[in-house]
């Protein structure tokens, strides 16, 4: 299942959630779930965009990450647009997304 979530921050904000981002990102590699495949893009606008595949048996496994709680925590605070998730089916992928 491959998902699609959008949101934009206040502009005061944009540095705090870049920041919990890149601590997701570290326990990640640390940690290294099988399952997973994640990654956020930051637009110039303050907007970001989170692109998450897990297989079957992973869904859980990144709301139990300690940092991806913490950049949970406050996230409502933190947005001037709240965060809108869509399921997605990719149509195409050329060496961007593993298959």
């Amino acid at each position: 299942m491959t998902k699609l979530i959008r949101y934009k921050t206040k502009p005061d904000a944009q540095a705090q959630n870049k920041a919990l981002i890149e601590n997701v990102f570290a326990e990640l590699k640390q940690t290294s779930p099988d399952g997973i495949r994640y990654a956020a893009l930051m637009l110039a606008d303050g907007s970001f965009v989170h692109i998450v595949t897990h297989s079957d048996g992973a869904a859980d496994l990144l709301p139990k990450l300690s940092a991806f709680q913490a950049f949970q925590s406050g996230i409502g605070d933190r947005c001037a647009e709240r965060p809108v998730v869509n399921q997605v089916t990719i149509v195409g992928n050329y060496r961007m997304l593993d298959e």
